[in-house]
């Protein structure tokens, strides 16, 4: 029988160097160590492949020990294992040649403010718990609102108001359990299988999630197909006439996400259209911005959430371009009741003078966990560090370097855009012209250049030079190349470029010579 290493006499760490869970000199000086190596990570990051090489289970192979240290092990000890083990394994994200999903972008006023968060380590369920993080919370979402332009319904000074979550999965199942709360106190709860939930199928996968959590019924769930006709945005009509059919069933429309910037191709749902279909059948809508919300900064995107002022909800994602690191999700109501009926408690242990006033926010009531994260902090860090004409400026840049990128495939006859660009996600993909020489396609063909794209991409994240993903639209592999790191440079465009480029001369070499 093996030995029980938890059962060894507790006077053998007596003489162990640490004493204290939280000692103030120890932490400055391993603060200091451990702030040191991040930088020189970030200093060192253009080293490492972008996309983690290894395999499966492989960090039980370099961590071999069976259970926790019984005595403490120094941070040099721990720190030199995260350089030899941990860092191979992880995909850099911060790299600038990451050009895959949505970044998670980074900045020394997010990390810095991560460090206070965690250094107070408060918990804001209610006011009085912590009130500077209520309090702060409500001054930055209503300084995001103004930047955004958002109608006064959405601030707080307006009935409406702000709060911080940690995903859009979260802001999503929120406003939906407070949308379903709302009808069934109309229609009665015993109908609760007849309510049923629209968006696209460019929807992000998130809102099927949410219904799942919701209770919805899961063949109530409608994700309305989309053409390229019109650039895979949610068509007005369609939506009208799957409500009809829906509604002739004995059905009843109850939530719609409408989106601005969708995964695959950030195509922007039309706001206004959409909302008024939705408001024909007493609908909440909400606005799912997570990646492109940011750019609304900047009063030449702003155009794109025109016809906001129809929904019920907003919500966008600092953490992926505002530079804000994860992890942080604005979402804005018209209607705090709404989330207050459906997730409030009220314990007695939870009671206060503050709270029974009714004059201040308890934010617990306002998301799905009680406890809270401050992250109004890094958010007001970076608002204050940059100010809003530097975040524009940020946002812009990238937005250049995928024109960049842009232009360099227009110039090369071998590819082809696949859907217009909005913002700075690029799709494209070697053409069928390239490879197919005759007008008349037929599918076998089709299904051939998106197996050849397909493997353009693998040869592209293998060389580990450059990360991108894919997307399906329309029956159609395109590759995405999404600007938005941090760090990203022009020089990193133009290298990620001719790693495209060498890869398609060999893949496309390969099939001349197959074929003949």
């Amino acid at each position: 029988m093996g030995s029980l290493p938890f059962l060894h006499d507790p006077l053998e760490n007596s003489s162990s160097h640490l004493t204290k869970a939280l000692d103030t000199e120890e932490f400055r000086k391993q603060g200091h160590m451990v702030i040191d190596f991040i930088a020189d990570y970030y200093q060192n990051i253009e080293k490492y492949p972008v996309l983690s090489r290894v395999e499966p289970g492989y960090l039980k192979k370099c961590l071999p020990a069976e259970s926790a240290p019984y005595n403490p092990e120094s941070i040099q000890t721990i720190l030199q294992d995260v350089k030899d083990h941990i860092i191979p394994g992880l995909t850099h994200w911060q790299s600038p040649n990451f050009f895959a999903y949505f970044s998670s972008t980074a900045s020394t006023a997010g990390f810095l403010g991560e460090m206070l968060i965690t250094g107070f380590n408060v918990v804001g369920f209610n006011w009085v718990s912590s009130p500077a993080a209520t309090e702060l919370e409500h001054i930055v979402m209503d300084w995001l609102a103004d930047m955004l332009q958002l109608p006064k319904s959405f601030h707080f000074s307006g009935n409406g108001g702000g709060v911080l979550h940690g995903s859009t999965c979260e802001a999503i199942v929120c406003t939906m359990a407070a949308a379903r709360d709302q009808m069934l106190s109309r229609i009665g709860s015993e109908n609760l299988g007849k309510l049923v939930v629209y968006g696209s199928d460019q929807t992000h996968c998130t809102l099927q999630k949410a219904t799942q959590i919701v209770g919805i019924n899961p063949e109530n769930f409608r994700a309305i197909k989309t053409t390229k006709s019109t650039g895979f945005a949610l068509s007005p009509e369609m939506l009208r006439l799957t409500i009809s059919s829906d509604r002739a069933k004995g059905l009843v429309p109850l939530f719609l996400c409408a989106t601005m910037g969708t995964t695959a191709t950030t195509a922007i749902d039309p706001l206004g259209a959409v909302c008024n279909v939705a408001k024909d059948y007493g609908m909440w809508v909400h606005v799912d911005a997570a990646y492109a919300g940011s750019a609304c900064i900047c009063p030449e995107f702003r155009h794109f959430i025109d016809g906001v002022e129809g929904a019920n909800s907003f919500s966008f994602n600092p953490h992926k371009w505002l530079f804000t690191a994860m992890d942080c999700c604005c979402l804005w109501v018209k209607s705090p009741s709404a989330l207050i009926n459906s997730l409030s408690t009220n314990p007695e242990y939870l009671r206060n003078k503050a709270s029974d006033t009714k004059q201040v926010v308890d934010y617990k009531n306002w998301q799905i966990a009680l406890s809270r994260r401050f992250r109004a902090l890094k958010l007001w860090l970076v608002l204050r560090s940059y100010g809003v004409a530097n975040l524009r400026k940020f946002i812009r840049s990238h937005v250049k370097m995928a024109k960049i990128f842009e232009g360099l495939l227009r110039m090369d006859n071998r590819f082809e855009i696949v859907v217009p660009r909005n913002f700075s996600l690029v799709c494209f993909r070697i053409s069928l012209s390239a490879i197919v020489s005759d007008d008349h396609y037929d599918g076998e063909e089709y299904n051939m250049v998106n197996e050849i794209n397909r493997k353009l991409l693998e040869a592209i994240n293998a060389s580990g030079s450059v990360f991108m993903t894919h997307a399906v639209v329309g029956g159609v592999y395109a590759l995405r190349c999404a600007v938005g790191a941090t760090l990203i440079e022009e020089k990193h465009i133009r290298e990620a470029w001719k790693a495209v480029q060498g890869q398609a001369h060999t893949i496309l070499s390969a099939c001349i010579v197959d074929s003949a």
